[in-house]
């Protein structure tokens, strides 16, 4: 048994596949028209990892690092932004309509209610790579277990509560709303549902830390892209948001589809992806549903994480809920 199937989990949940419209051409091309027209490339070169132990980048749970990684080849991708300089082009016509099936299944879906005092739950699998330092100052690539559930305040007042392989570690609440990076379900719910409007705060909060005369090569188009998928995973998203999170990624230039991919549950479905220095982003739908299943991150050229189509990290995103109480479940 290899490790992706190692990780299926013993229950589903169960969600009738409801009945979507595909999008027409003319509104998918209402949608394309909104894109932007340029967009200054960065430097892609990958920085040296010197740090004596470097896990890779994924926000999970309101902020809270989880990924996975397995070693998995995999056949059948999407084009994606193109490697090397010049203009990227727009988001491509099966990702686009792609992305309004899984805002129309958002919007499809129940009103998550919530007060204070109440919490978000949140249940993961996954792993993630690590690179850490050994005694022979050389670099070794580890793979840590990384799912968790996972108890976070509505609007931050509370202590976090996250249980990791039967222990459980008490995280201090932030006594505020918190930010992008670190949304609590009340920031959510002051978040703009218009596409366009949404894009463009989440753009301009990436463009502070990796937009030009900064030292990040992610540049802020992609950053964009990791941002609303960590905001997909939070479990905290309204319906309404969780379609305009949807509908704003149709406009990040270079989002193209991964027709296979397999989540850290071992769960098949297609993705909407985009290639940034090397390594695909890819989020992960269920093909009849378009439900989100989860994220991993596919090599693909050889570099320090390991060899091209390895998955250096992937997260399945289980259950998720609003309860009264941490340690509860929905």
């Amino acid at each position: 048994m290899n490790a992706e199937q190692g990780e299926q989990f013993e229950h589903e949940q169960d969600l009738p596949a409801p009945s979507y419209p595909e999008l027409q051409p003319e509104r998918m091309q209402i949608r394309r028209q909104h894109l932007l027209s340029e967009v200054d490339r960065q430097n892609r070169a990958r920085s040296r990892r010197s740090a004596p132990r470097l896990r890779r980048r994924m926000v999970l749970v309101l902020g809270t690092a989880v990924a996975a990684g397995a070693a998995v080849i995999v056949l059948g991708v999407g084009s994606g932004a193109p490697s090397g300089p010049g203009p990227v082009p727009p988001a491509s016509a099966a990702s686009v309509q792609l992305l309004e099936r899984a805002a129309l299944a958002a919007n499809a879906m129940p009103q998550k209610e919530a007060r204070a005092g109440q919490y978000v739950y949140v249940k993961t699998v996954g792993h993630t790579s690590v690179l850490s330092e050994n005694k022979d100052g050389q670099m070794d690539l580890l793979r840590e277990n990384e799912g968790m559930e996972q108890w976070t305040s509505v609007d931050g007042s509370q202590s976090t509560l996250q249980r990791k392989e039967g222990k459980d570690s008490i995280l201090p609440g932030s006594g505020e709303e918190g930010n992008l990076n670190s949304p609590t379900y009340s920031l959510l719910a002051t978040l703009p549902t218009d596409p366009e409007a949404l894009l463009k705060m989440i753009r301009d909060d990436a463009e502070k830390n990796h937009g030009a005369g900064s030292d990040s090569t992610t540049g802020p188009d992609q950053e964009a892209f990791v941002a609303i998928g960590d905001l997909l995973r939070s479990g905290a998203a309204s319906p309404e948001l969780t379609g305009a999170l949807y509908r704003a990624a149709a406009l990040i230039p270079g989002v193209d589809v991964a027709p296979d991919a397999v989540d850290a549950a071992g769960r098949r479905g297609v993705a909407v992806a985009r290639v940034h220095a090397g390594e695909r982003k890819e989020w992960i739908f269920d093909k009849s549903t378009a439900r989100l299943l989860g994220e991993r991150t596919v090599l693909l050229e050889d570099n320090a994480w390991g060899k091209a189509g390895t998955v250096v990290s992937s997260v399945a995103l289980v259950a998720s809920g609003i309860v009264d109480d941490a340690g509860h479940t929905p």
